[in-house]
């Protein structure tokens, strides 16, 4: 689980606190940005330069226009001929300006968009996983877990879950759940509904694809571009996961603070690539490229955020404890 954010740091928030952006990105997520941050400050300098002289321009325009149709009522129509052979010139002036300026603002976006959020205090700084910090670990060196097989000889044992059938359908990746495998599948998802249901998230069935703006409304692009199945012809990309068209249905709204907190609740199969050999060695359901999950969703007000996610986790862990299943929770 995680709190999503649906905006982009504002420019003015990155001018007032660059300082602490910097540190804190690099101290807890291991990313300099101060080379983006300074891009961001040159281009914002210029659009406005733009934005000011493209403002001039068409006021240049406006008067220039007033200007003609006055001369014309005026019965002075070489002169009005001669002020209307000025706006081709203005016009033109003015169709570079807005170009320019529509690709300084795309330009911005863009690396804005590379900026991530600063990470919350509580989060530890690290590279990779291995930094993460345990926060809960069940003994498995309990003599009822010393006995357990790994899923994949479990899957091999009962004939529940056939890799090399999924490889030779599409590839790896893509495994194909058998009789019970297939029943347990569908099981624990129908389990995992209807415990939420019961906790008062609201079910919703969503679609399998988004569009490129819901993509960065919760942050897959352009981060997560290589990672996300993309059809061409309709720029639509194959989800990653059920947060984004749920979190994406709240994109470029205002919910009104009685509203909150919304839970929502949705399963659907999810599409992940794996970028380079990332995940190639890994046995079992691991880093598959077809997956199912139910996926919980809260939006509240940022004074809630961390209280809400905190029950969101120990919520989800009674679920895990209802499985009996050991676990290991990481931060």
């Amino acid at each position: 689980m995680k709190i999503i954010s649906l905006i982009m740091l504002e420019i003015q928030k990155i001018r007032e606190e660059k300082e602490f952006i910097i540190s804190q990105l690099l101290k807890i997520r291991n990313i300099d940005v101060s080379k983006n941050i300074n891009q961001i400050f040159t281009l914002d300098e210029v659009k406005r330069e733009t934005q000011l002289l493209l403002d001039n321009t068409s006021a240049k325009m406006n008067t220039l226009s007033a200007s003609i149709g006055e001369q014309f009522k005026l019965g002075n129509v070489d002169q009005a001929n001669s002020l209307k052979s000025q706006t081709v010139e203005l016009k033109e002036e003015l169709k570079q300006l807005k170009a320019k300026f529509l690709d300084l603002e795309n330009e911005l976006k863009k690396i804005l968009y590379e900026v991530p959020n600063v990470p919350h205090s509580s989060v530890p700084s690290g590279s990779n996983e291995s930094d993460n910090e345990v926060v809960h670990e069940d003994d498995f060196s309990k003599s009822e877990f010393k006995s357990y097989l790994p899923h994949w000889d479990l899957c091999k044992q009962y004939n529940l879950i056939d890799f090399e059938l999924g490889v030779k359908i599409t590839g790896a990746g893509f495994p194909v759940y058998k009789g019970k495998g297939a029943i347990l599948q569908r099981s624990l998802i129908q389990f995992f509904l209807n415990e939420a249901n019961e906790n008062g998230f609201e079910e919703l069935l969503v679609p399998h694809l988004v569009n490129e703006a819901s993509g960065y409304g919760t942050g897959q692009l352009p981060d997560k571009e290589g990672q996300m199945y993309h059809v061409n012809n309709e720029n639509l990309y194959l989800i990653p996961t059920a947060e984004v068209p749920i979190t994406n249905i709240y994109r470029n709204i205002i919910i009104d603070q009685k509203d909150l907190p919304i839970k929502h609740v949705g399963y659907t199969p999810c599409f992940r690539r794996e970028a380079g050999s990332y995940g190639k060695e890994v046995r079992g359901l691991n880093r598959l490229h077809q997956f199912d999950k139910v996926e919980i969703v809260q939006i509240t007000d940022a004074d809630s955020s961390y209280s809400t996610l905190d029950n969101m986790v120990t919520y989800v862990e009674s679920l895990i404890k209802k499985l009996k299943l050991p676990y290991r929770k990481l931060r």
